[in-house]
């Protein structure tokens, strides 16, 4: 498996094709640096990211082409989530579908609106939500969703849950947990018509 310190930035890290020899058959982990995406071409290791609130983003191909993101506001902002779909398709990735795993929701994630204009101004009024409170807001699966629509990516079924309202996720803002969950993403088939 692959992981990287993830710093709420748009960096990503990318392991190609035949690197299952190097680090899959190792049983190992592998730390990759700094990064807030994985990109794996190909069999070889699984890719994973934490997190405790922030959205955790699966990306997929047919060629076999695949991604794990963490995409906290300034992360998306920053534009992890597009940078790592053409990362992907620099890769031979062709329609690439993207999953959100349990992140929090708009409930509550009280914003300020200077931090919140940031993100409007590149998704859209969209994003903009309203705590449970009636305060301003990120409604950080919409803005997920708007950057996976704007990278041309199929959207699929996720997990629709909020880490700060479920005791069944870790929620730093909300309880202060010392725990992340994990999203892992892997590449175990073969690509029917395309690069095995």
């Amino acid at each position: 498996m692959v992981w990287a310190t993830q710093v709420h930035g748009a960096a990503v890290a990318v392991v190609g094709r035949g690197a299952d020899e190097a680090y899959g058959s190792a049983g190992r982990c592998l730390h990759l640096g700094e990064a807030d995406a994985l990109v794996v071409a190909g069999p070889g290791p699984a890719a994973a990211v934490l997190t405790a609130d922030c959205g955790a983003v699966a990306l997929a191909s047919p060629e076999g082409v695949v991604a794990a993101v963490h995409a906290g506001w300034r992360g998306i902002v920053a534009g992890v989530v597009e940078e790592a779909v053409q990362r992907m398709r620099d890769l031979g990735a062709t329609e690439v579908s993207g999953a959100l795993g349990p992140c929090i929701h708009p409930s509550s994630y009280e914003f300020s609106e200077e931090d919140l204009a940031p993100v409007m101004d590149r998704y859209g009024p969209g994003v903009r939500g309203r705590t449970s409170e009636g305060h301003p807001a990120l409604d950080l699966p919409a803005a997920v969703d708007a950057a996976l629509r704007r990278a041309g990516v199929r959207p699929a079924d996720g997990v629709d849950a909020c880490t700060a309202a479920s005791t069944r996720y870790f929620s730093h803002r909300a309880r202060r947990d010392a725990g992340r969950q994990a999203l892992v993403v892997w590449w175990s088939g073969t690509a029917s018509g395309g690069p095995g």
